[in-house]
């Protein structure tokens, strides 16, 4: 058997069509069970999937008209068992189904605002602009014909088992014991692969189902993962996610199909104003609201090194992570303290996290962390390329941020304490645990981190780390960022943990994340910390839980 057929057969049995649907790279499309048959949708940005049926249900039917049941799901084919019959991709913007001919079958597709369609020979299924006649509000609808030529269907299968042969013999080499779960976190990486038109480049999204654009935060941990099987596509990646920045730096939260989502500006009439009343105390509120990701752009760009080789386009990068670096401190320091501040929970990537609850602006450690970090690295870019000024710059304001970081330490709670509006908050969370990252932490700090990561009050949680303490009023198993665990932080903490000196309980922290991955069933977005299972409201098949998954799968398994 080939690596790629081998690769396949351990990601079949996590196709459930329902947690991973049926997918394509490249593709839009997405299939998943409805009833006796299964459902056709298109994954589109800030819509939902219900809001873009393209056809309600298909059934096969065998040959007494009965419905034939999903007998088998396969990374390029559905498998209707009984009456021989598949559906597969025909490129990006299709499905074709067809039988073996060995049985005799039919189908009925009931579309949206059409008449069904009941056929017994193979058909292509495109997806086409809607008529605003047939469809109002819908930008795109289904097209049935019956397939070109006599073995279109077969082709059609042909080349999407090529597609996906070529994405699985890039699948990185690991344990045997995390094999299985590395696979399907390649699958998932391939099955999130959209084209943005009119950017030219392809964007891994966090996920077909909620979350079709490129997140600057998610470009960064997905480029992670995607380095050690396909690193020109993770750099893609970062060239998305630089690729807009405003005239003074900032970089876009998003970049989508339509442009790109920087400031409150950028949102529906209805979201903006929901957003300015949330904003910054300090800001005017009839002035838009910048909207960012957290700076570990510098993070993400480091991790490439050594994987691409373009001299020319790691100096661009770094330019522009320099440019995003002083956005922050000239244009992100809203009270002028020298420390900047998130103007609102989106550019955290922790939006609802109970540090928020308080006024903003709010200043906090993880933020101090990120930009000592990134200060950091690009003293040492300058360095190597013998800018003595600039390294000597960026280093200066690493040391500034690293006393105001440590005048953040509450000495009689024991943790870095966020601060809304210049007013503490009560809340104790995942963020004073990440000034770890630094490195440079006096012994003490990162003692009473230790402290607090060992307390069963606080997160020692049976599968750790929470997002807030456990003793904390505002602490939730199931809630976003209020105490489910999520793979990108607990990678950050393990990392945090090894440069401050502590490579065991860095290791312990992996091999636990990657337990916990494979416990709860797959990459999803994040996990309950009692049980390890997915969280309720939580996406599956989730973009950087699976590219982390496969970065930290990789280090283990080369010791």
């Amino acid at each position: 058997m080939s690596r790629a057929a081998a690769t396949a057969a351990r990601v079949s049995p996590f196709l459930d069509l329902e947690s991973a649907p049926f997918t394509f790279p490249g593709s839009r499309i997405l299939v998943q069970r409805a009833g006796d048959g299964v459902t056709v949708r298109l994954a589109e940005y800030e819509r939902r999937l219900d809001d873009c049926v393209l056809v309600r249900t298909l059934r096969v039917l065998g040959a007494e008209g009965r419905p034939a049941a999903v007998t088998a799901v396969h990374p390029d084919r559905i498998e209707f068992g009984e009456a021989g019959v598949m559906l597969t991709f025909d490129g990006p913007d299709a499905l074709s189904l067809g039988g073996d001919g060995t049985v005799a079958w039919s189908a009925d597709l009931d579309l949206p605002f059409a008449p069904a369609v009941r056929t017994s020979s193979a058909v292509r299924i495109a997806v086409v602009p809607a008529s605003t006649e047939l469809r109002p509000g819908a930008r795109f609808t289904a097209q049935v014909s019956e397939h070109p030529g006599v073995d279109g269907h077969t082709r059609a299968l042909e080349a999407t088992t090529r597609v996906w042969d070529a994405w699985f013999d890039r699948t990185p080499v690991v344990r045997d014991d995390l094999a299985d779960m590395t696979a399907f976190c390649w699958w998932v990486l391939g099955a999130n692969i959209v084209s943005l038109p009119g950017r030219g480049a392809r964007a891994v999204v966090p996920s077909k189902i909620g979350y079709v654009g490129l997140w600057q935060w998610d470009a960064y941990f997905i480029a992670s993962g995607l380095r050690h099987g396909d690193p020109e596509l993770a750099r893609e990646q970062l060239e998305l996610a630089f690729a807009f920045p405003t005239a003074d730096g900032q970089l876009p939260d998003v970049v989508h199909d339509e442009g790109v989502l920087a400031s409150s500006d950028d949102l529906p009439p209805g979201d903006r104003d929901n957003l300015r009343r949330a904003g910054s105390a300090i800001a005017d509120p009839s002035a838009p609201i910048p909207l960012t990701k957290p700076p570990l752009a510098a993070w993400a760009l480091r991790r490439l090194e050594g994987f691409v080789s373009d001299d020319a386009w790691f100096a661009a990068a770094w330019e522009t992570v320099t440019r995003s670096q002083d956005w922050w401190f000239e244009r992100s320091d809203l009270d002028g303290d020298g420390m900047p501040e998130y103007g609102h929970p989106y550019s955290s990537g922790l939006d609802d996290s109970p540090v928020f609850d308080a006024e903003l602006p709010v200043a906090s450690p993880d933020l101090a962390a990120y930009l000592i970090l990134q200060d950091d690295l690009l003293a040492s870019r300058a360095r190597s390329v013998g800018d003595v000024d600039a390294a000597s710059r960026h280093a200066a304001r690493s040391a500034r941020t690293l006393e105001l970081l440590e005048g953040m330490w509450d000495e009689s709670a024991g943790f870095f304490r966020s601060s809304g509006a210049g007013t503490p908050v009560a809340a104790e969370a995942v963020v004073s645990l990440l000034p770890l990252l630094t490195g440079r932490l006096p012994g003490r700090y990162v003692t009473s981190i230790l402290a607090a990561l060992d307390d069963p009050d606080r997160f020692a949680t049976t599968w750790t780390v929470p997002t807030v303490a456990r003793h904390d009023p505002s602490y939730s198993d199931e809630r976003m960022w209020r105490g489910p665990v999520w793979v990108n932080v607990n990678s950050l903490l393990a990392e945090g943990l090894a440069v401050s000196g502590q490579a065991e309980r860095a290791r312990e922290l992996i091999e636990q994340t990657l337990r916990l991955v494979i416990h709860g069933g797959g990459p999803h977005e994040y996990f309950n910390p009692a049980t390890g299972e997915k969280a309720r409201t939580a996406t599956t098949a989730f973009g950087w839980s699976a590219a982390l998954f496969v970065d930290l799968a990789v280090q283990v398994s080369r010791g």
